[in-house]
């Protein structure tokens, strides 16, 4: 009887074993066929000028191309920072200023995911956003340099105000770990640099205080 109990109980742990590993394969092979269609869609809006979702029933599109070239970063960044957006890839903030037009250009994500290379940030270093200028019909791009590097408060949302001259602003939950809590938000600041190739949230960062990025 105790045989036939320890077989049923292995039998039970392989099968459960078997479907966590289906379903983390499941969702990874998901994450990889997003991310492709993402670029594909970023790369097309290029060659068109149009803009375009990565999939028909997608509530998104690609404005931009984000780098951090010290840290091999590239990724798309997609148009609004929702919390279903958010699990795609990084995403501009609606209450920030629009790609090309002066201000403060605001930019989210996860931090166990696509800001969690920004633990190794430094002041310094620089970060290049390219975007699709519709009105003139040209790719454009403007490089920064980090200027400022903050462990914040959900209500201190002094770095999302509207800036008078241009500025890059990243924002991820802190800290960067798998735990469940994330408290507090590390915020990026980086201004125009001087070898730019072109010239040129209040509410959103009080209402997630309790979501995770």
């Amino acid at each position: 009887m105790f045989v036939k109990l320890l077989r049923f109980v292995l039998a039970l742990m392989m099968l459960l074993g078997t479907s966590l590993i289906a379903r983390a394969a499941y969702l990874h092979a998901k994450a990889e066929l997003a991310g492709f269609l993402i670029h594909q869609a970023w790369d097309k809006s290029v060659r068109t000028g149009r803009s375009c979702p990565p999939w028909p029933w997608a509530d998104t599109h690609p404005v931009a191309r984000l780098r951090i070239p010290r840290l091999g970063y590239d990724e798309v960044v997609l148009e609004g920072a929702s919390a279903r957006i958010l699990a795609f890839g990084p995403a501009r903030l609606l209450s920030g200023a629009r790609l090309g037009e002066p201000g403060n250009l605001e930019v989210a994500g996860h931090r166990t995911s696509w800001f969690r290379r920004l633990e190794e940030i430094h002041t310094g270093d620089d970060i290049e956003v390219e975007w699709y200028d519709a009105r003139d019909h040209q790719l454009r791009k403007r490089s920064y340099t980090v200027r400022a590097i903050r462990v914040v408060m959900p209500e201190d949302v002094s770095l999302l105000e509207p800036t008078a001259e241009d500025a890059l602003t990243l924002i991820t939950c802190y800290p960067f770990s798998r735990s469940p809590r994330s408290p507090q938000r590390y915020v990026v600041r980086a201004v125009p640099s001087e070898r730019n190739s072109t010239n040129g949230a209040r509410s959103w960062l009080t209402q997630n205080s309790s979501s995770e990025l």
